[in-house]
Protein backbone atom coordinates (compact mmCIF):
# COMPACT_ATOMS: atom_id res chain seq x y z
CA UNK A 1 0.00 0.00 0.00
CA UNK A 2 1.28 3.75 -0.70
CA UNK A 3 1.12 5.46 2.41
CA UNK A 4 1.94 9.00 0.48
CA UNK A 5 -1.38 10.08 1.35
CA UNK A 6 -1.74 11.14 4.65
CA UNK A 7 -4.78 10.10 5.99
CA UNK A 8 -3.65 6.41 5.64
CA UNK A 9 -0.65 7.32 7.43
CA UNK A 10 -3.29 8.63 10.56
CA UNK A 11 -4.90 5.30 9.96
CA UNK A 12 -1.58 3.11 10.27
CA UNK A 13 -0.84 4.46 13.23
CA UNK A 14 -4.40 3.59 14.60
CA UNK A 15 -4.24 -0.16 12.91
CA UNK A 16 -0.05 -0.55 14.18
CA UNK A 17 0.16 0.44 17.70
CA UNK A 18 2.27 0.02 20.28
CA UNK A 19 3.16 -3.84 21.33
CA UNK A 20 5.20 -6.68 21.98
CA UNK A 21 7.25 -6.29 18.81
CA UNK A 22 7.93 -2.45 19.98
CA UNK A 23 8.80 -3.78 23.62
CA UNK A 24 11.01 -6.53 21.97
CA UNK A 25 13.27 -4.17 19.40
CA UNK A 26 13.81 -1.37 22.54
CA UNK A 27 14.60 -4.54 24.29
CA UNK A 28 17.36 -5.74 21.97
CA UNK A 29 18.91 -1.89 21.18
CA UNK A 30 19.35 -2.08 25.28
CA UNK A 31 20.78 -5.58 26.08
CA UNK A 32 23.02 -4.54 22.85
CA UNK A 33 23.99 -1.25 23.93
CA UNK A 34 23.61 -0.25 20.31
CA UNK A 35 24.69 3.39 20.33
CA UNK A 36 23.95 4.13 16.72
CA UNK A 37 20.59 2.71 15.76
CA UNK A 38 18.42 2.78 12.18
CA UNK A 39 15.25 2.04 11.95
CA UNK A 40 14.35 1.24 8.40
CA UNK A 41 11.48 1.64 6.76
CA UNK A 42 10.57 3.41 10.27
CA UNK A 43 7.24 4.63 8.90
CA UNK A 44 5.65 7.16 11.42
CA UNK A 45 8.02 6.73 13.89
CA UNK A 46 6.19 5.53 16.38
CA UNK A 47 8.85 2.84 17.57
CA UNK A 48 12.16 4.90 16.19
CA UNK A 49 11.21 7.75 18.94
CA UNK A 50 11.35 5.46 21.87
CA UNK A 51 14.72 4.24 20.36
CA UNK A 52 16.22 7.41 21.46
CA UNK A 53 18.32 7.88 24.61
CA UNK A 54 20.98 9.83 26.01
CA UNK A 55 24.61 8.73 24.43
CA UNK A 56 22.42 6.97 21.61
CA UNK A 57 21.66 8.45 17.74
CA UNK A 58 18.65 6.95 15.67
CA UNK A 59 17.94 7.45 12.55
CA UNK A 60 14.55 6.77 10.62
CA UNK A 61 14.28 5.63 7.20
CA UNK A 62 11.00 5.57 5.06
CA UNK A 63 10.46 6.39 1.30
CA UNK A 64 6.96 7.95 2.17
CA UNK A 65 6.39 11.56 2.81
CA UNK A 66 3.36 11.49 4.43
CA UNK A 67 4.70 8.74 7.14
CA UNK A 68 7.62 10.84 7.71
CA UNK A 69 5.94 14.49 7.56
CA UNK A 70 3.68 12.99 10.86
CA UNK A 71 6.90 11.59 12.37
CA UNK A 72 8.86 14.62 12.26
CA UNK A 73 5.72 15.75 14.09
CA UNK A 74 5.49 13.45 17.12
CA UNK A 75 6.90 14.35 20.16
CA UNK A 76 10.33 13.53 20.62
CA UNK A 77 10.72 13.59 17.19
CA UNK A 78 13.31 16.27 17.03
CA UNK A 79 15.63 13.87 18.83
CA UNK A 80 15.56 11.23 15.58
CA UNK A 81 17.70 11.84 12.22
CA UNK A 82 14.66 11.39 9.90
CA UNK A 83 15.50 10.87 6.12
CA UNK A 84 13.30 10.46 3.05
CA UNK A 85 14.63 7.62 1.25
CA UNK A 86 15.30 3.58 1.20
CA UNK A 87 18.26 1.67 1.81
CA UNK A 88 20.45 3.79 -0.64
CA UNK A 89 20.79 6.30 2.09
CA UNK A 90 22.65 4.02 4.87
CA UNK A 91 26.38 4.86 4.98
CA UNK A 92 29.27 2.21 4.82
CA UNK A 93 30.13 1.10 8.67
CA UNK A 94 28.18 3.62 10.80
CA UNK A 95 25.26 1.10 12.78
CA UNK A 96 25.51 -0.82 15.57
CA UNK A 97 21.85 -1.85 14.94
CA UNK A 98 19.84 -1.58 11.87
CA UNK A 99 16.26 -2.80 12.92
CA UNK A 100 13.10 -3.35 10.42
CA UNK A 101 9.60 -4.18 11.86
CA UNK A 102 5.92 -4.40 11.14
CA UNK A 103 6.85 -6.86 8.11
CA UNK A 104 9.00 -4.20 6.37
CA UNK A 105 10.81 -7.17 4.64
CA UNK A 106 8.40 -8.16 3.25
CA UNK A 107 7.08 -5.01 1.07
CA UNK A 108 10.84 -5.15 0.06
CA UNK A 109 9.51 -6.89 -3.54
CA UNK A 110 12.51 -9.03 -6.13
CA UNK A 111 15.90 -7.57 -6.74
CA UNK A 112 15.27 -4.55 -4.25
CA UNK A 113 15.79 -6.96 -1.46
CA UNK A 114 18.91 -8.33 -2.41
CA UNK A 115 20.04 -4.43 -2.93
CA UNK A 116 18.62 -3.74 0.94
CA UNK A 117 20.94 -6.92 2.35
CA UNK A 118 23.65 -5.44 0.16
CA UNK A 119 23.42 -1.81 1.79
CA UNK A 120 22.68 -3.40 5.19
CA UNK A 121 25.86 -5.89 5.42
CA UNK A 122 27.96 -2.50 4.38
CA UNK A 123 25.86 -0.21 6.77
CA UNK A 124 26.78 -2.58 10.13
CA UNK A 125 29.48 -2.43 12.04
CA UNK A 126 31.68 -5.49 12.65
CA UNK A 127 29.79 -6.18 16.34
CA UNK A 128 26.48 -4.81 14.47
CA UNK A 129 23.05 -6.60 14.27
CA UNK A 130 20.73 -6.68 11.61
CA UNK A 131 16.90 -7.89 13.14
CA UNK A 132 13.48 -8.22 11.27
CA UNK A 133 10.45 -10.57 11.12
CA UNK A 134 8.85 -11.87 8.23
CA UNK A 135 5.53 -14.23 7.82
CA UNK A 136 5.84 -18.21 7.81
CA UNK A 137 4.83 -18.86 4.35
CA UNK A 138 3.44 -22.50 5.75
CA UNK A 139 1.07 -20.22 7.77
CA UNK A 140 -0.85 -18.99 5.00
CA UNK A 141 -1.60 -15.79 6.39
CA UNK A 142 -3.51 -14.11 3.04
CA UNK A 143 -6.37 -16.96 3.95
CA UNK A 144 -7.05 -14.59 6.63
CA UNK A 145 -6.74 -11.03 4.78
CA UNK A 146 -10.19 -10.85 2.89
CA UNK A 147 -12.53 -8.51 4.76
CA UNK A 148 -15.51 -7.32 3.59
CA UNK A 149 -17.06 -4.26 2.84
CA UNK A 150 -17.66 -2.72 6.34
CA UNK A 151 -17.58 0.98 8.27
CA UNK A 152 -15.91 1.92 11.35
CA UNK A 153 -15.25 5.30 12.64
CA UNK A 154 -11.91 6.77 12.56
CA UNK A 155 -9.47 9.66 13.56
CA UNK A 156 -9.86 11.27 9.59
CA UNK A 157 -13.17 10.30 9.58
CA UNK A 158 -15.96 7.89 9.06
CA UNK A 159 -14.46 5.02 6.40
CA UNK A 160 -15.89 2.14 4.69
CA UNK A 161 -13.08 -0.32 3.71
CA UNK A 162 -12.31 -3.75 2.43
CA UNK A 163 -9.71 -6.25 1.51
CA UNK A 164 -9.52 -8.56 -1.08
CA UNK A 165 -5.95 -10.75 -1.76
CA UNK A 166 -4.38 -13.15 -4.43
CA UNK A 167 -2.61 -16.19 -3.70
CA UNK A 168 1.07 -15.77 -4.10
CA UNK A 169 2.37 -16.13 -7.51
CA UNK A 170 5.32 -17.97 -8.16
CA UNK A 171 8.01 -16.12 -6.28
CA UNK A 172 5.91 -15.91 -3.18
CA UNK A 173 4.24 -12.40 -3.51
CA UNK A 174 0.83 -12.02 -2.61
CA UNK A 175 -1.03 -8.96 -3.58
CA UNK A 176 -3.35 -7.22 -1.55
CA UNK A 177 -6.38 -5.06 -2.98
CA UNK A 178 -6.95 -2.31 -0.67
CA UNK A 179 -10.61 -0.32 -1.23
CA UNK A 180 -11.07 3.18 1.18
CA UNK A 181 -14.21 5.22 0.84
CA UNK A 182 -13.44 8.21 2.52
CA UNK A 183 -17.08 8.98 3.23
CA UNK A 184 -17.48 12.72 5.01
CA UNK A 185 -15.61 13.84 2.01
CA UNK A 186 -16.78 10.90 -1.01
CA UNK A 187 -13.31 10.45 -1.65
CA UNK A 188 -12.82 7.02 -2.79
CA UNK A 189 -8.94 5.45 -3.05
CA UNK A 190 -8.24 2.00 -3.92
CA UNK A 191 -4.50 0.45 -3.66
CA UNK A 192 -2.52 -2.47 -4.08
CA UNK A 193 0.09 -3.47 -1.49
CA UNK A 194 2.27 -6.38 -2.62
CA UNK A 195 3.43 -8.76 0.11
CA UNK A 196 6.71 -10.96 -0.49
CA UNK A 197 6.65 -14.23 1.54
CA UNK A 198 10.19 -15.87 1.64
CA UNK A 199 10.34 -19.18 3.92
CA UNK A 200 12.99 -19.16 6.69
CA UNK A 201 15.76 -21.13 4.25
CA UNK A 202 15.16 -18.76 1.87
CA UNK A 203 15.74 -15.27 3.83
CA UNK A 204 18.94 -17.50 5.88
CA UNK A 205 20.33 -17.99 2.10
CA UNK A 206 19.57 -14.66 1.16
CA UNK A 207 21.09 -13.32 3.93
CA UNK A 208 24.57 -15.24 3.49
CA UNK A 209 24.76 -14.21 0.09
CA UNK A 210 25.89 -10.83 1.11
CA UNK A 211 28.03 -11.99 4.02
CA UNK A 212 25.30 -12.19 6.95
CA UNK A 213 24.61 -15.01 9.31
CA UNK A 214 22.28 -15.74 10.94
CA UNK A 215 22.59 -16.13 14.75
CA UNK A 216 18.83 -16.69 15.69
CA UNK A 217 15.09 -17.25 14.65
CA UNK A 218 12.54 -16.97 16.95
CA UNK A 219 8.48 -17.41 16.03
CA UNK A 220 7.26 -14.63 18.47
CA UNK A 221 8.45 -11.32 20.68
CA UNK A 222 9.09 -13.54 23.79
CA UNK A 223 12.00 -14.90 21.72
CA UNK A 224 10.86 -18.91 21.80
CA UNK A 225 13.04 -21.02 18.91
CA UNK A 226 11.33 -21.28 15.24
CA UNK A 227 10.21 -24.78 14.58
CA UNK A 228 9.77 -24.41 11.11
CA UNK A 229 6.26 -25.76 11.21
CA UNK A 230 2.77 -24.55 9.76
CA UNK A 231 1.63 -22.99 13.33
CA UNK A 232 4.26 -20.42 13.89
CA UNK A 233 2.99 -17.59 11.98
CA UNK A 234 6.30 -15.24 12.49
CA UNK A 235 10.08 -15.61 12.23
CA UNK A 236 11.91 -13.21 13.84
CA UNK A 237 15.64 -13.04 12.67
CA UNK A 238 18.88 -12.17 13.97
CA UNK A 239 21.71 -11.62 11.93
CA UNK A 240 25.28 -10.23 11.88
CA UNK A 241 28.74 -10.28 9.91
CA UNK A 242 31.16 -12.51 10.59
CA UNK A 243 33.01 -12.14 14.04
Amino acid sequence: MTYDDPRLAVLYDVDNPDGPDHDFFRRFADDLGAKDIVDLGCGTGLLTITLVKPGRTVMGIDPAPAMLERAVTRPGGEAVNWVLGASDVLTPCTADLIIMSGNVAMHIIGDDWHTTLVAVARALRPYGRFVFEARNPAARAWTRWNDPLAERDTPVGKLRESVTTEPPDINGVVLMHCHNEFLDDGDVLDVEQPLQFRDRAQIEADLAAVGLGTLHVWSDWAGTSFGDTEAEPLMVFEAALPS
